[in-house]
């Protein structure tokens, strides 16, 4: 009874938190069930299980733990309260715009990672390959291509210095820029790392420095855009932060066709490096293009852009000499921050294995590679 007595006070002072460990050695039950099982003792070591029927309270933030200490040099087996870590929820991933259409579930033979391709010769303007091609998503700094061809098309001064104001701060998605408040450059270079290096804050100053500022901007880039059969296209922004611009991938190979008859537009996309002079105090940035394929010896690129945000996922608009041919490539919504140019080097190689009949409108036709 004495035994018994003194195990459930234990108990409970070990419930209210009043002793930080249970020892072993006064777990009489524990050691009672051990000896009655037979278990095989070893010089200088003892087994000890967690006591089973201590009653001890753990609420839903705690556990017991073993651990061995030493007591007047002797070996003891104790079981100590010990609080869980905060639990950290789960991040939920982001799904683009493409994933809540559902166009992710779409599959193809060329196992591509982009919701969305287009394929064409641009000299035929035969499609070779497609998929969810006439579907308009977010599109991301593409948009800068648009932005590009308004500008040039505009005959602004192109040796004009253009300011970095507060309005060229982006307080939608609160991305980063090298380009400080302040910071001075020609238009030129604006036009220049924005669609090299896209440079939200240039491509926001571009449009800002237009007759009638940006809401004039935006209608001259929508005008363009139905001037040129953009139907799924719509503009609000010329940098592309925000995610109601739209267009479909046939929308922007038409764009990528506009915008490649303008030479500075094919070589400022291109460049893998610039230095702007940031006429802040001197400073002087160096730029790299986000495309690295316009530096791999293997690849003849006329033009390109990329873009990303969440709700568009990675985007990649090209036009590239393969076999001879100017091809149209256009992917959206790409999964994976290096898989856009995959899905790039996939259709390269399948272009040149196929026969230059191998013209495909659908995709469940595409041959394997």
């Amino acid at each position: 009874m004495f035994k018994s007595a003194f195990g459930v006070a234990l108990s409970l002072l070990f419930a209210l938190g009043t002793i930080p460990a249970i020892d072993a050695a006064a777990a009489t039950s524990t050691q009672e069930s051990a000896k009655s099982s037979g278990h095989a003792k070893h010089k200088g070591r003892h087994h000890a299980a967690a006591p089973q029927g201590a009653g001890v309270s753990l609420d839903a933030h705690e556990k017991l733990v073993r651990k061995v200490v030493y007591v007047h040099g002797k070996r003891k087996l104790i079981y100590q309260r010990v609080a869980l870590g905060p639990v950290i929820p789960a991040v939920p991933p982001v799904l683009t715009a493409g994933d809540i259409a559902g166009l992710n579930l779409t599959r193809d033979p060329l196992d591509l990672k982009s919701s969305v391709a287009l394929v064409l010769d641009q000299s035929s303007s035969k499609v070779l390959f497609e998929k969810n091609s006439s579907v308009a998503l977010p599109i991301a700094s593409i948009t800068k291509l648009m932005t590009s061809v308004i500008v040039v098309e505009a005959n602004q001064n192109m040796d004009e210095l253009l300011e970095i104001t507060e309005e060229d701060v982006d307080h939608e998605k609160n991305s980063g820029s090298r380009l400080r408040v302040g910071s001075q450059l020609t238009r030129a270079n604006m036009l220049h790392i924005a669609l090299m290096s896209s440079e939200n804050r240039a491509a926001s100053a571009l449009g800002r420095s237009y007759p009638g500022g940006l809401p004039a901007f935006v209608v001259a880039m929508n005008a363009k855009a139905k001037a040129l059969g953009m139907l799924d296209t719509h503009y609000v922004d010329s940098n592309g932060l925000s995610s109601h611009n739209v267009a479909s991938a046939r929308d922007l190979a038409k764009l990528v066709i506009a915008a490649q008859k303008y030479p500075i537009i094919c070589q400022y996309s291109t460049d893998p490096k610039y230095v702007v002079e940031t006429g802040a105090g001197g400073h002087a940035l160096q730029y790299a293009n986000t495309n690295h394929l316009v530096a791999s010896p293997g690849w003849e690129i006329g033009l390109q852009k990329t873009g990303y945000i969440n709700e568009a996922g990675r985007c990649l608009v090209m036009q590239a000499m393969i076999e001879g041919r100017a091809i149209v490539m256009i992917f959206l919504d790409s999964k994976g921050k290096q898989s856009r140019l995959a899905d790039a080097g996939r259709i390269r190689k399948w272009l040149v294995g196929a026969t230059p009949q191998a013209v495909v409108r659908n995709v469940a036709e595409v041959p394997q590679s």
